[in-house]
This record gives C-alpha cells, structure tokens and sequence, in this order.
C-alpha cells in the first residue's frame, strides 16, 4: 500500500475532507437542531457522523482498495430541517436513526429488500427531495431581510467565488460567515473565552426511544432520500470512472458505521456522490489503482474534523441562526435544481412528481407523520391510478 501512496493523492484527500465537512456541515448542525438537539448534542452527533464516515471510508478504501469515499446524509438532514420536532424529542428522533441504519443495513444484505428500494420511482423521490430542499433554500433570502449587512457579504461571496470555481463557492460563504461574526455580530461578553472550553471533542449519549411517529416521519423518508439520493448515485459515480464494487456489502457497512454514530446523536452515513467524484478522478492520480490513497487521507481528515466539531459548532452557535442557515441553504442550492430537474424530466410521471413536490414542501403533517411521507403516498398513488389509467385506455 505505501508504495501506491502520492503527494497527488494527498492533496486531493485533504481537499476532499475540508470540502465536505466545510460544505454541508450547517446542514447537518441545523438538522440535528430542528428535531430538538440541543447545542451539546448536535456538537457530539456532528463529531459521531464525523469520525464514523472517516474510519468508514479507511476501512472500505483499504479493503477494497478502491477510491470509497463516505459522507454524512446532507439530504437525510435537509430532511430533518424540514420534519421538526416530534413527540418524544430528539430520544424519539434517534430512535428513527437507528431504524434508518437497520433498515441500510437489511438493504444491503437482503436483495429483494435492495431492489424494492431501487425501485421506488426516480422521479418521486427526485420530487419529494426537492420537497425537503424548497424550505432551506429559501433562508439565504430571509438572512438578507433580516440584516442586509450580514446576509449579502455571504451569499456574494458564494455568487463570486462559484462564478470562478463552483467547489469553492460553499466555502467561500462559509469563509463570509465567519468574518461577518468576527467583525458585524455583536457577541456577548465571556462568550469568546468560552470556546477555550469547546477543544475538547463533546460526547453526549442519547437514548433512544421507539415511536410510531419517529418511524414513519423521519427513519423510512431518511432511509427512502439516503439510499436514493446518496448510496445509490454513489455507486453510479464509482462505476462511471470505470469502478465495478458489489453495491449489497457497501451499503451493508456504511449502514453498520451509521449504528455507531446513533448513539451520539448522529443520524446516517453513506455512500458520497460528488466527493467520489474528486477521489475517483483523474486529478486525485494518474493511475486509478491508486486513486484509494485520496478516500483513506480524506477519512482520516474526516476523522480530525470530527474531533474538532464541538469548536466548530461553539463558534456558529455565537451567530444569529438565520446566518447559519442561510450558509445551508445555498450549499443545497445544487441538490434542489439536480432534484428538481430529474422530478419533472418524464412528462408521464410529471403530475405525481408534482403533488409529491407540494405536499412535502407543503410541511403540514398529518396524524403526528410529516409531510415528506405523505407526499410519497400522494405522489405513488397519483402515478399509479394515471398508470391504470393508461392500461385501460390500451
């Protein structure tokens, strides 16, 4: 293995891992919030999913000795965002990642169970992804009304820095964020010096507790949106640069390290899709049979910021929530325009992909289950009677 190590490689890991724990991990703290974490909690379920999807990916590259890289569920907690608190509280919504992660688990090993998931209508979890997205996206707008001096210097830095190179934008507007705190928000007095507090990694243990509810609003949509829109392309991207794993023991795995990090208030970890991409490409090596090295430095850079997320989560907690989510937001702008296109590309299939886009974006619930569920009931029952349809009118 080390003689197939290269600077290239680590380069390209260490890139890897800024980019995707800079990226998207205000989704991740604003969605362990919405589902009632409090601040110690989201700081300890950040850290779990962290170093879980780090030692994830060091185990599957070293193994397989493919370029496998892992990532945290950034549509899984878009989704969270979106669900909000349940009966039960965040005990309740742990419960549902430790559904969400048997249910990975089962997908990988049990192949019927896999090809039911697979197939699920692309455009129906396209739209109720989309659904999920709509309502975070829309918080770069609201950060602007709230404070025009804190909300613009974010969102032009993501409009300038993307103009140039698109996977530097979300960073850029992470990089705005921090000099907006720095220099425009007003933070109390002694709160700086709490952060020599927050070095330290912050481990809180949850309990888990099994609700109706929990399962069905947030483990099955979870479960649906991490296997649709993340381990699922995540295999695509490995085999469009000429990668052929089996897709069962992947899954498989990655639903075991999601396990690990339920605990800790963490609630899934998968298979990564644009990330894969830098590993697996041309520019993390030459040659592709020793492109691995990139995903295991990635993993144990994963593993570092991980250790490192309760300070990283102490200084956004110092900033207005809006800012933080408006950082969220425009680091899913992509997701919702790829989501949105894919929903609607089939006229067929259009009309479902739209009721389950409305109701899930709709955030009503229904009985105590949110609406991301609903609206693939909606949109599964629509495709199926215009289906019928179809066949009578033949």
């Amino acid at each position: 293995m080390l003689k197939d190590f290269s600077v290239q490689s680590l380069f390209m890991g260490c890139l890897t891992a800024f980019v995707g724990f800079a990226s998207s991990f205000a989704v991740v703290f604003h969605g362990l919030q919405a589902v009632g974490a409090t601040d110690a909690q989201a700081a300890s379920g950040l850290m779990a999913l962290s170093v879980a999807m780090g030692l994830c990916a060091i185990v599957l590259s070293v193994v397989t000795r493919l370029p496998i890289s892992i990532a945290w569920s950034t549509p899984g907690a878009a989704l969270l965002a979106s669900a909000g608190a349940i009966d039960g509280g965040f005990s309740a919504a742990v419960g549902a990642f430790f559904i969400c992660g048997i249910l990975i688990v089962i997908a990988g090993l049990f192949r019927p169970f896999g090809r039911a998931v697979a197939a699920i209508p692309a455009p129906l979890a396209n739209a109720m992804l989309a659904g999920v997205l709509l309502g975070l996206c829309f918080a770069p707008v609201k950060a602007i009304a709230f404070n025009p001096a804190f909300g613009l210097p974010i969102i032009l830095a993501w409009i300038v820095v993307g103009s140039f190179k698109r996977l530097w934008a979300v960073p850029a507007a992470l990089a705005a964020f921090a000099l907006v705190l720095a220099f425009g928000v007003k933070i109390p007095d002694g709160a700086l010096a709490s952060l020599e507090h927050s070095l330290l990694p912050t481990v809180e243990f949850v309990k888990p507790v099994f609700t109706l509810a929990g399962i069905v609003s947030i483990a099955l949509p979870l479960f649906i949106v991490t296997m649709a829109s993340q381990n699922i392309p995540g295999i695509a991207v490995l085999k469009v640069h000429h990668y052929d794993p089996k897709p069962g023991p992947l899954f498989a795995v990655t639903g075991v390290f999601s396990l690990l990090a339920v605990p800790f208030g963490g609630h899934a970890v998968n298979l990564a899709a644009i990330t894969a991409a830098m590993c697996a490409g041309q520019d993390a090596h030459a040659d592709p049979k020793r492109r691995y090295w990139a995903a295991i430095i990635a993993g144990i850079g994963y593993v570092i910021l991980g250790l490192l997320a309760s300070a990283v989560t102490a200084f956004v907690a110092l900033a207005p929530p809006i800012l933080i989510e408006a950082v969220a937001g425009l680091a899913l702008v992509g997701a919702l325009s790829n989501s949105a296109l894919n929903a609607f590309q089939q006229p067929e299939s259009r009309e479902a992909a739209a009721i389950t886009f409305l109701v899930t974006a709709s955030g009503v619930s229904f009985g105590g289950i949110s609406g991301a569920f609903w609206g693939l009931i909606a949109g599964g029952l629509m495709l199926a009677l215009s289906r019928g349809v179809q066949m009578l009118k033949k």
